[in-house]
C-alpha cells in the first residue's frame, strides 16, 4: 500500500495544492484557464512528440492496446446510453451522461499517473489514449450531445464536420503527426532542440494537476445529485470494467498481445475521472450544474477508486 501511496499522494497533493491557490485567491480561475490553455497547446503537443519521435513506428503504436481502448470505450458508450435510457433520462441528460462516463482526463491526470507507475511506458500510453480519444470517443460523445441539442438551423452533417476538422486541427495531432514523421523518416534532430522539446514537454504533469486542481473552486453543487452520482460511477467503475472485460475476451480469443504494463495501463486510463472540458460542453445544454457535481464526485472519489486499482493491477 506505501508503494500505491507513492503514486497516488502526490498526484492528489498536486490537485489540493491547485485547488488552494485558486482558493486563497493567489491564482484567479482566468489564470487556471490561461495555465490549462498552456498545456494544451503546448506543453502537452510537446510531450506526445518528444514520445513518438524517439521510438520506432512499431514501439509506437501498439494496434492491442488502441483496440482494447477504443472498443472498450464504445462499448461504454453503448451501455450507458442504454442505461440512461432505461432510466427515464431525457436526451440532453442521457448524452451529459454518456459523454461523462466514457471521456477520460487522460491528458491532465492520467499522465502524471502513469509517469509514476509506468514510467518507461507513459509518453506512449498518452499519444495512444489521446490518439482514440480525440479521433473516436470525443467525436461521438459530440455528435450525441448535437443530437440532444435543440438545433441551430444548421444541417447536422456540416456541424459533424465541423466538430471532426476542429479535432484533426488539434495541436497535440499536429504534435503526434511531426513526431510520427521524425520516427519513419528516422530523421537525428539537433540536440539543443531536443532539450528545448523535452523542456516543455516536462512541465506538462505538474501543471495540468494544478489546473484540474483549481478548476474545481466555485463548481456549482447545485444540480440533479442521483444523475451526477450515476455518471461518477459509470466513469470510474463501469468504464474500467468493460474495458478490462475487451480485453480479456480479445486476449483469450488469441486477437491480440499485450506486456503486462500495457494491460494494466489501459484499464488504468479508463479509470480516470472524466475531462476538464466537461463543464464547458454541459453549460451550452443548460446542465452545468450536473456536470460541475459529477466532476467533484468523481475527481476527489477516484483517489480511492485508482488507488485499489493500483493496488490490483500493479
Amino acid at each position: 500500500m506505501i508503494q500505491i501511496l507513492a503514486i497516488t499522494f502526490p498526484i492528489y497533493a498536486a490537485l489540493a495544492l491547485g485547488y488552494l491557490v485558486v482558493w486563497r485567491g493567489w491564482f484567479s480561475a482566468d489564470d487556471m484557464r490561461i495555465f490549462g490553455r498552456y498545456v494544451l497547446n503546448v506543453a502537452l503537443p510537446a510531450l506526445v512528440f518528444s514520445a513518438v519521435a524517439a521510438r520506432s513506428p512499431a514501439e509506437v503504436f501498439q494496434p492491442g492496446y488502441v483496440a482494447v481502448y477504443a472498443l472498450g470505450g464504445l462499448a461504454t458508450i453503448a451501455v450507458t446510453y442504454l442505461l440512461f435510457t432505461w432510466r427515464g433520462t431525457d436526451p440532453k441528460r442521457r448524452a451529459l451522461g454518456v459523454m461523462g462516463s466514457t471521456c477520460p482526463n487522460n491528458g491532465f491526470i492520467g499522465y502524471p499517473i502513469m509517469l509514476l507507475a509506468f514510467p518507461d511506458f507513459a509518453g506512449v500510453i498518452l499519444a495512444l489514449n489521446l490518439l482514440v480519444e480525440n479521433l473516436i470517443l470525443i467525436p461521438v460523445c459530440l455528435i450525441l450531445m448535437e443530437l440532444a441539442g435543440s438545433g441551430t438551423g444548421q444541417p447536422l452533417l456540416p456541424r459533424i464536420g465541423k466538430i471532426l476538422a476542429d479535432l484533426v486541427r488539434m495541436p497535440f495531432v499536429i504534435g503526434m503527426a511531426l513526431g510520427l514523421l521524425v520516427s519513419i523518416s528516422e530523421f537525428s534532430l539537433p540536440g539543443p532542440f531536443l532539450r528545448f522539446v523535452d523542456m516543455m514537454a516536462a512541465s506538462a504533469g505538474a501543471v495540468s494537476l494544478l489546473v484540474i486542481g483549481g478548476s474545481l473552486v466555485g463548481l456549482p453543487l447545485h444540480g440533479n445529485r442521483s444523475l451526477a452520482a450515476q455518471i461518477s460511477a459509470s466513469k470510474l467503475l463501469l468504464h474500467p470494467a468493460l474495458v478490462a472485460l475487451v480485453a480479456a475476451a480479445l486476449i483469450a480469443a488469441g486477437l491480440i498481445t499485450l506486456p503486462a504494463a500495457l494491460h494494466s495501463a489501459v484499464i488504468l486510463s479508463a479509470a480516470m475521472p472524466m475531462f476538464g472540458i466537461y463543464t464547458v460542453l454541459a453549460q451550452r445544454q443548460g446542465l452545468g450544474g450536473a456536470a460541475s457535481l459529477a466532476m467533484l464526485i468523481a475527481t476527489s472519489s477516484a483517489f480511492a477508486s485508482l488507488s485499489v486499482l493500483l493496488w490490483l493491477l500493479t
